[in-house]
């Protein structure tokens, strides 16, 4: 059944172009050179009779937020500088909403970075270590390059604790190291369940790439000081900025560390000592893009008018148990993620268990899942399932807070009739 949104302006569901219904409906769209999908009926063949109304599930950019028109962003400050007080002010308020709606501790600081959160989280890096051995846990490819920064480009005295895809190292972190970890692994489907293993009284400080936990997970800031995220995940927003969110702890390291490394101009923070407060007050560090601002200030109008964080985590996770209930009954897939505690309700990444595919090799088992992913964006069911292309192969499906879980009930017919399709035709 299609999920019904609550409407706030000036938040009015419309129609896409080629969605002939309001986007609460998933209801059928025409496709192109093929039968018409139409609300309880069959198509051609054994094919579902419903598809998405929406069925964008890219893990980055991610899906737009419902209802989103291009008139959303009539309003972005086109032909100004990001300097003038009118982009300062557009600047300030993505800063301000971003801490209100995360729910930030007041003495949190917030700044807007360059090169999405790649960028938040090495600024993070290059500012904050080298005072302590720092450890860095590893269970996909992003964490697996956080070590690749800490070891080999930064040369520190540290330690990596890894595990495979679908498992967690040992979170284990002695109170005077720093660490330098992802809060959801975003190409494994494994996140950290709790901060419980980070001490309270610690003196070291802790790095978190939070690029798709923020706005769809609860975080314990009290145990983190220096998190990192883009607005292209969890909001869906527009790619190349990133956010960086500092604690007390990590603005006293930096103005009290002196980093032994040369620091590129767009990761400096400090200047003569001194935190350079215009970074978190609007006046970035390089030239953002104010059509994606706006967007961003779009999207989070739309989080707070539906309900603010608790909403966002409560439509991810509605998301997730749809998706769940599908893979609990499923004979060919099941998730990477072993552990239930442990399993991402964003980055929901699943492995292929037919018999006939894992028989494959490697390189054949690729090819089908790219068979598979070519064959749903063909008949426009879904795109971007495939899994990352570091991670083993299999599927992923982005279940953040704006996709609607209506798609994603929708979406499993037709991930059956795909992987039917592949060895019908075999």
């Amino acid at each position: 059944m299609a999920e019904t949104l609550p409407v706030h302006a000036p938040f009015r569901l419309a129609p896409l172009p080629w969605c002939p219904e309001p986007l609460t409906s998933a209801a059928a769209r025409p496709l192109h050179g093929a039968a018409t999908f139409q609300k309880g009926k069959r198509m051609n063949g054994s094919k579902p009779a419903v598809r998405p109304a929406r069925p964008f599930f890219s893990s980055g950019p991610c899906a737009k937020r419902p209802g989103r028109t291009p008139e959303a962003i009539s309003g972005a400050l086109l032909g100004r500088s990001h300097r003038s007080a009118a982009g300062k002010a557009k600047l300030k308020e993505a800063i301000d909403r971003t801490h209100a709606l995360l729910g930030l501790p007041a003495d949190f600081r917030v700044a807007i970075v360059p090169a999405s959160d790649t960028g938040a989280v090495e600024m993070a890096m290059w500012n904050l270590l080298g005072p302590r051995p720092v450890d860095v846990f590893a269970w996909e490819s992003f964490g697996q390059d956080w070590v690749t920064d800490t070891i080999k480009q930064l040369k520190l005295e540290g330690h990596a604790y890894s595990a495979p895809y679908g498992e967690l190292p040992e979170l284990r972190l002695p109170k005077d190291h720093d660490a330098v970890f992802v809060w959801n692994g975003t190409t494994s489907g494994v996140r950290v369940p709790d901060g419980d293993w980070i001490s309270t009284d610690r003196e070291g400080i802790t790095i978190c790439d939070a690029t798709s936990a923020a706005f769809a997970m609860e975080l314990p800031w009290h145990k983190l000081d220096a998190v990192t995220f883009s607005w292209q995940k969890a909001l869906g927003g527009e790619a190349a900025h990133g956010m960086l969110v500092l604690s007390p702890r990590a603005i006293e390291r930096i103005q009290t560390h002196t980093p032994a490394w040369p620091m590129p101009k767009i990761f400096r923070l400090v200047k003569n000592g001194q935190l350079i407060e215009g970074a978190f007050v609007g006046e970035t560090l390089n030239t953002p893009s104010m059509l994606a601002v706006e967007d961003y200030l779009d999207t989070l109008g739309w989080a707070e008018s539906i309900g603010g964080l608790p909403a966002l985590i409560a439509r991810s996770q509605a998301s997730f148990r749809a998706l769940s209930k599908w893979v609990r009954h499923s004979k060919w897939v099941d998730f990477l993620a072993r552990d239930p505690s442990c399993r991402s309700n964003t980055s929901v990444c699943l492995e292929i268990i037919d018999p006939a595919f894992t028989r494959l090799d490697e390189q054949a088992q690729r090819a089908t899942v790219k068979r598979f992913v070519g064959m749903l964006e063909e008949e426009q069911a879904a795109y971007d399932v495939g899994g990352h292309a570091n991670a083993p192969p299999g599927l992923r499906v982005w279940c953040g807070a704006t996709v609607n879980s209506s798609d994603i009930e929708a979406l499993t017919p037709w991930l059956d009739w795909a992987w039917a399709q592949i060895w019908l035709h075999a």
